[in-house]
């Protein structure tokens, strides 16, 4: 008789974990944040305006000149080519990207510099920014790249992207992290102090390797990109108040 109901004991042991293994799926697409998010890639900036973007270096360590040029990464591409090789953004396939952003280094001496590529004014990004990307002809060179960004509350942070040690053109993409409470690290949103987007891009820091870092320096950016969740800014009622008063 004890061995009877021990078996019943285990048999429903067992049918109890497979039912709540079942419950659940190892699915993203099913669980309860993804069902709340709506991922889009958006452009931020295809370096096609003039001026929108500067350039400095410690009037030390060299000289530097910054301006836009023709071509890029898609130059060789028609608009509907382009956007279906590169997975562009639905909004962007048709919008021209002509040109590219050139810097010009001239280093005084060999050492431990850094210059920075920063936009005219700090670039929004809507919704809750997941990944930045950017296109860059490094010119193989053992310098790296540093994306230099804003948080909801204006607080700085740098993000940094990869070495640019490589030949022709190569896309670097870095990861947002998430705050963990909303209070600390990189917080992009918060219900107290109104709308505003939560992340913007200031620009970029270049730290150049000491070795290779005399005479001239080039390098170029184009396509600047992230992708972002727009659940919040899509799902929004068209009564909904805007607490911006």
């Amino acid at each position: 008789m004890k061995k009877i109901v021990a078996l019943f004991t285990i048999l429903a042991v067992f049918t109890a974990a497979f039912a709540q293994q079942s419950t659940y799926s190892n699915d993203p697409s099913t669980d309860a944040d993804s069902a709340q998010q709506s991922l889009r890639e958006i452009s931020l900036d295809l370096f096609e305006r003039e001026g929108s973007w500067n350039c400095h270096i410690s009037p030390d360590a060299g000289i530097i000149t910054g301006r836009l040029f023709d071509g890029g990464p898609f130059s060789d591409l028609e608009p509907e080519g382009r956007a279906e090789e590169t997975k562009l953004p639905e909004e962007v396939k048709d919008t021209p990207n002509e040109h590219m952003y050139g810097v010009k280094v001239e280093f005084f001496h060999r050492g431990v510099n850094s210059f920075f590529i920063t936009a005219a004014r700090p670039i929004p990004i809507e919704g809750i920014a997941k990944t930045v990307s950017v296109w860059v002809a490094g010119r193989n060179q053992a310098h790296s790249l540093t994306l230099l960004v804003q948080d909801y509350f204006g607080n700085s942070f740098e993000l940094f992207m990869g070495s640019l040690a490589f030949s022709g053109w190569r896309k670097l993409t870095v990861t947002v992290p998430v705050s963990p409470d909303g209070k600390r690290g990189i917080v992009q949103q918060s219900p107290f102090w109104g709308e505003r987007p939560g992340l913007r891009i200031v620009g970029f820091r270049v730290d150049c390797d000491p070795e290779t870092a005399f005479g001239q320096y080039f390098m170029y950016l184009d396509d600047l990109r992230a992708v972002t969740d727009l659940y919040a800014v899509e799902n929004l009622d068209a009564d909904d108040p805007v607490d911006n008063w």
